[in-house]
């Protein structure tokens, strides 16, 4: 991230219509994998940026939160209560098979070695248990977007096949944010194409094109409404982004 990137980032992940409904369709996946909760599982979240989804875990069991960038720890320390290690996918300070549900919310998109990455998530995944990944989609969807955000790649689903499912059983995975897909592409290619063509408020931050509040709910609710059918195991021929459960 930018130096002064997670401090907006501490604001997007509770307001901006990606973001909330991203964690609803992420929360709607770990009820349906422990429908009957019994112990309190223990959980790793690697890459916790500003802690949301780290706080959403937590209903369901121990939440270990990783984060690469110390400023970022120090600054959402002060923001809420909560405990953060600083870390790296790349090299998890944790022992093969200790955590019941591993977790790297658009993570992996950060690191040029995404099968290092990939490889330790499944190494520190307990036998039965889950890793949970989300990575945004499509090179040809590049823009001031991944940029900003420090992207290396985008993926498609083949290449998040080829570093999970050799030693992993997939559940699910499936392209998602479909129904928005096509207006992203357009304002992403004028974006490239036409530098400055997106009025950006805030240079830290590209989420913030969308200020408009109303316009916000709509996304949102939009977004939202792929839950119900992620939900039903069908799976979108395209999207903006990638979800991806796998069981050890």
């Amino acid at each position: 991230m930018d130096s002064n990137y997670y401090k907006d980032y501490f604001e997007l992940e509770r307001r901006n219509w990606w973001f909330l409904a991203r964690k609803e369709i992420i929360l709607s996946q770990v009820e349906k994998l422990y429908k009957s909760k019994g112990e309190p599982l223990k959980i790793i979240n690697v890459g916790v940026a500003t802690g949301a989804t780290s706080e959403m875990l937590a209903a369901f069991g121990q939440v270990t939160s990783i984060e690469y960038e110390q400023a970022c720890i120090d600054f959402t320390k002060t923001k809420i209560n909560i405990d953060i290690e600083l870390g790296t996918i790349l090299d998890i300070k944790y022992p093969n098979e200790t955590f019941d549900l591993v977790c790297a919310f658009d993570v992996i998109e950060h690191v040029e070695n995404d099968q290092k990455a990939a490889s330790e998530l499944s190494r520190i995944c307990k036998t039965g248990g889950h890793v949970f990944i989300t990575v945004p989609a499509f090179m040809s969807i590049w823009s001031h977007h991944d940029v900003i955000n420090h992207h290396v790649k985008r993926y498609v689903i083949s290449e998040i096949h080829d570093l999970f499912s050799d030693s992993l059983t997939t559940k699910y995975v499936s392209y998602y944010n479909f129904f928005l897909s096509m207006p992203i592409f357009i304002v992403r290619f004028f974006d490239r194409l036409l530098p400055g063509f997106i009025k950006r408020k805030n240079t830290n931050s590209d989420f913030d094109v969308v200020s408009n509040p109303i316009l916000n709910q709509l996304l949102y609710r939009i977004f939202l409404f792929e839950k119900g059918i992620i939900n039903t195991k069908k799976r979108f021929p395209f999207g903006v982004s990638i979800i991806g459960i796998w069981q050890k």
